[in-house]
């Protein structure tokens, strides 16, 4: 992906944004929104340890999230597909802890051990812009 091409995709994440993710459960996909957390360029979800996602990505750890993005007329989206794995940094869950409020409304303690922090490593990217009818696929 080109700089400026990458600099226009990653312009649209915000420290935190709604979008929707999809696993694979037993023998359909799930797709559920979470609030996805960018942070330091890289992508994190902090969910409970025994939610339904985290068991999934376990058994199969190829996921995909959407975030739609518009402005007053139009809309486009990012699509990103990744492998997702637990992440197991003590320092790095607290400090996703420290600039993000909410999650200690759940957890205290960046090692309790209910806390999952999930780190997505995004290998493409489907990309339409806002306002066109089609959509780039990036290899990352």
């Amino acid at each position: 992906m080109s700089e400026k091409l990458k600099k226009e995709v990653w312009g649209h994440f915000k420290q935190t944004q709604k979008v929707y993710l999809a696993t694979f459960g037993e023998n359909y996909p799930r797709v559920r929104p979470v609030t996805l957390i960018f942070y330091d360029k890289n992508f994190y979800i902090a969910t409970g340890m025994e939610d339904a996602k985290v068991k999934q990505i376990k058994k199969y750890p190829n996921v995909e999230f959407c975030l739609t993005i518009k402005d007053d007329k139009n809309e486009g989206y990012i699509r990103s597909l990744g492998i997702a794995k637990l992440e197991k940094n003590i320092e790095i869950k607290q400090k996703i802890m420290d600039i993000i409020p909410y999650i200690k409304e759940f957890w205290t303690q960046a090692d309790d051990p209910k806390y999952a922090l999930l780190k997505i490593d995004l290998k493409e990217i489907e990309y339409l812009k806002i306002g066109e009818w089609f959509a780039k696929k990036i290899k990352l």
